[in-house]
């Protein structure tokens, strides 16, 4: 019996309309745009303004959007897993709140925080269900309101992220296409140099932790660069070498879309032409969980069936991976 893969099938995305440029944002913080296209790479960033609207509203634009574009009813959908960092509440899960937006009611699922390693790590947990033989419709959401921790006080950190979501489904497959193999780490030492202080247990929400700033994003920049780059390469490389894969048989590099100077130095490290590598940065900043998702909804009409791409991602924890994707279906096909 030919071994089951779990194939990616269709991608969904949204971002929400209102557009934060450079120039905007240096109107708020000592910045120019200059300065951010130089450091980061990010020229405009997404932003949900909408009161009342979270992180659960933008995905459940982006599986309704991969559920018509599959022909997926929901019905079928057997589990939904979301990979986002800044979930609507504490409990319950997002992924049950995107379900019952979207309508989906005969299925499962759970959230993942893995940083902006997110939506990688749950889609390698959510192709195990597939390659078991007990799921064949699985939703595998990234998504994060990332402007609900920014401290737009911030000169370091408030350039950087945006909003958005992306959605992937995962079916089965036995031609040998879908998700081949994935190197997965993690490093807890790293928490100091990139998390948010207080909400948690550990400094639960005091008047005290409000008026000191501490539920934002902290990051150092530096240490995070640092090991953002090393790690996403060498675990890329290994992933090249363990397949006998080249720069001429690899079409795309999807990394996670941090900045700009941290995937250039990892494509290099691999030996990845620029052409070859996929790039929203600029349009979309760092949408945490969601980058990846947006990069494959992006270059999607470019993808054809047996296509090789590598994605690499790093985030907070530190957590970082690399998986190797054997393209499952044609993408030019598709009517967006």
């Amino acid at each position: 019996m030919a071994q089951i893969k779990a194939a990616i099938t269709g991608v969904g995305a949204y971002v929400p309309p209102y557009i934060l440029t450079n120039e905007e944002l240096a109107k708020m913080v000592d910045t120019t745009d200059d300065w951010i296209m130089e450091r980061i790479g990010i020229k405009e960033r997404h932003i949900l303004l909408e009161e009342g609207k979270a992180t659960s509203d933008m995905a459940t634009e982006a599986v309704k959007q991969l559920l018509e574009k599959t022909g997926t009813s929901v019905d079928e959908v057997d589990m939904l897993i979301c990979g986002v960092v800044t979930p609507d509440m504490q409990f319950p899960a997002t992924s049950n709140i995107i379900c019952d937006k979207v309508g989906i009611k005969n299925a499962f699922g759970y959230d993942v925080n893995a940083g902006c390693s997110s939506f990688l790590f749950a889609l390698i947990t959510a192709s195990k269900y597939v390659e078991s033989g007990s799921h064949r419709k699985v939703v595998v959401v990234g998504a994060d309101k990332m402007s609900s921790i920014v401290d737009y006080n911030d000169r370091n950190t408030s350039p950087i992220f945006g909003d958005g979501a992306g959605a992937v489904l995962l079916e089965p497959d036995t031609t040998g296409l879908g998700l081949i193999d994935s190197i997965m780490h993690v490093d807890g030492s790293g928490k100091q140099h990139l998390h948010q202080v207080a909400g948690g247990s550990l400094r639960p929400a005091t008047f005290e932790t409000i008026l000191r700033r501490q539920h934002f994003i902290y990051q150092e920049g530096q240490p995070v660069f640092k090991a953002a780059v090393s790690n996403m390469a060498d675990v890329s490389v290994r992933m090249m070498e363990r397949y006998n894969l080249t720069s001429e048989t690899l079409k795309y590099l999807v990394p996670h879309q941090a900045n700009m100077r941290i995937i250039e130095a990892t494509a290099r490290r691999m030996g990845i032409p620029k052409e070859r590598v996929m790039l929203t940065i600029a349009k979309y900043g760092n949408t945490t969980s969601a980058t990846i998702p947006l990069c494959l909804w992006e270059y999607e009409y470019d993808l054809k069936p047996g296509d090789n791409i590598i994605i690499s991602t790093f985030g907070a924890g530190f957590a970082w991976g690399s998986t190797y994707i054997k393209w499952a279906y044609d993408g030019s096909k598709i009517v967006k």
